[in-house]
């Protein structure tokens, strides 16, 4: 059993045997540690346990659920900065997990899938994943890639342009659609200000991966496209014929007026 360290949040699960009754926890808080909260929500004692540890040591705050309820409820009451999810859980799956907690608001996501080449991975980014990451988890890795969804959070930029109904505000990062606020995700706002600072200019998805996701040969493609599809859902009147986000067959994707 790891002990944890200075700014480390537990909290392993509402219905086991540690919970005395609702709403009780078992909580050790560091009071004075400014860094993130990054959410790690698994079911295998072994990697929630070396992932908090090592997360700990390379200088983050954790807090732990060890199933999907658990981990719910410790997203609404704490508000990490990131979520880190694995697929299979008891009860409530990852994938629904994903689903509620995209609903509920725009923290980054970062899936933990058992398998990379299979259906999961598409699944959980059009749940609303933001990054993935295939077990077994490299601890390092893991950081790199919360460092990065955390960098996508604070993108600077500083104009503000329209595309007929579509406006992005690049300084204060609101976008709009016929004056009202399209909700994005950090990721989904990246990428959109990513296509939209090269108007009418053809993007691989490989260059999207570095923009977006600062990953290149060791990223997917399957990030980007899944990330344009819910991004079209929000922001093209007409998602199946978009007219800002443009596929560019065999290229990559265009950002058009």
């Amino acid at each position: 059993m790891s002990c944890p360290g200075p700014g480390d949040v537990r909290v392993l699960s509402q219905s086991g045997p540690a919970a005395a009754g609702p709403g009780r926890a078992r909580l050790a808080v560091g009071i004075l540690d400014p860094v993130p909260l990054v959410l790690l929500i698994e079911d295998d004692p072994a990697v929630r346990e070396g992932l908090e540890l090592a997360l700990t040591h390379l200088g983050h705050q954790v807090a732990l659920a060890a199933d999907g309820e658990t981990g719910l409820a410790v997203a609404a009451a704490r508000r990490p900065q990131v979520i880190v999810l694995d697929l299979m859980l008891p009860g409530i799956d990852g994938f629904e997990v994903c689903r509620r907690l995209r609903t509920a608001g725009n923290t980054p996501i970062i899936m933990l899938t058992a398998r990379s080449d299979d259906l999961d991975v598409v699944a959980g980014l059009e749940a609303g994943a933001d990054d993935y990451i295939a077990k077994p988890v490299q601890p390092r890795v893991l950081d790199a890639r919360i460092k990065a969804v955390l960098r996508r959070v604070t993108v600077e930029a500083t104009t503000r342009t329209e595309y007929g109904p579509l406006a992005i505000d690049r300084e204060g990062l609101v976008v709009t659609r016929s004056g009202r606020p399209v909700d994005l995700t950090p990721t989904e706002l990246r990428m959109l200000l990513a296509l939209s600072d090269h108007p009418g200019r053809v993007l691989s998805r490989e260059q999207l991966l570095l923009a977006v996701w600062e990953q290149d040969f060791l990223g997917d493609s399957r990030l980007v496209d899944a990330c344009v599809q819910r991004l079209r859902a929000k922001i093209e009147e007409v998602p199946a014929e978009p007219v800002h986000i443009q596929t560019v067959r065999g290229f990559g994707y265009r950002f058009g007026g």
